[in-house]
């Protein structure tokens, strides 16, 4: 006999507090701008007109600490360099973070939360920041595109897997 819809919402809901006692949640507590930096080494000449789209290297960084029993404060790192014709155009840095309260997760969970979910919710924040500082240094915004975070983080175990094992031998 099949289950009623109401019977799966509980049975899903029991699944889910099973062990731990609480309903997961992500809340944000705060958000802030840590270190913003702009750099235009080659003002008011590198604002010229181009017929060549500059190079543009994105590097990005998250990284999390705990701030208490379910507090975490999770900060998100964005450089980004624009260069024509080897002459540095801009320089920006942001480093953006967020205090996290995270509750009810099953701890193998916990660090996808941290460094895959966290910075999601970062992310149009940040990218608002670049946008407006690259514009007020002159220059068109710069809209960094969406970045893949659950792909970041499966590279940076796979790279912590991978010194572990090198240590090992």
């Amino acid at each position: 006999m099949a289950k009623k819809p109401e019977e799966n919402a509980e049975a899903a809901k029991e699944a889910t507090t099973a062990g731990n006692g609480a309903q997961p949640s992500l809340n944000v507590l705060t958000q802030y701008v840590k270190d913003l930096s702009f750099e235009s080494p080659g003002a008011p000449q590198s604002l010229r007109g181009r017929s060549e789209a500059p190079a543009i290297n994105i590097n990005v960084n998250v990284n999390a600490n705990p701030m208490g029993e379910n507090d975490y404060d999770v900060v998100l790192t964005l450089n980004a360099k624009a260069e024509a014709e080897k002459t540095v155009l801009f320089n920006v840095e942001l480093v953006y973070g967020g205090v996290f309260r995270i509750a009810g997760f099953p701890q193998e969970h916990m660090l996808p939360v941290l460094f895959i979910e966290c910075p999601r919710l970062l992310f149009p924040f940040a990218r608002q920041v670049i946008a407006e500082a690259t514009r007020a240094g002159g220059f068109p915004p710069l809209m960094i595109d969406p970045i893949d975070f659950a792909r970041m983080f499966q590279q940076r175990v796979a790279e912590e897997q991978a010194k572990s094992k090198v240590m090992a031998s």
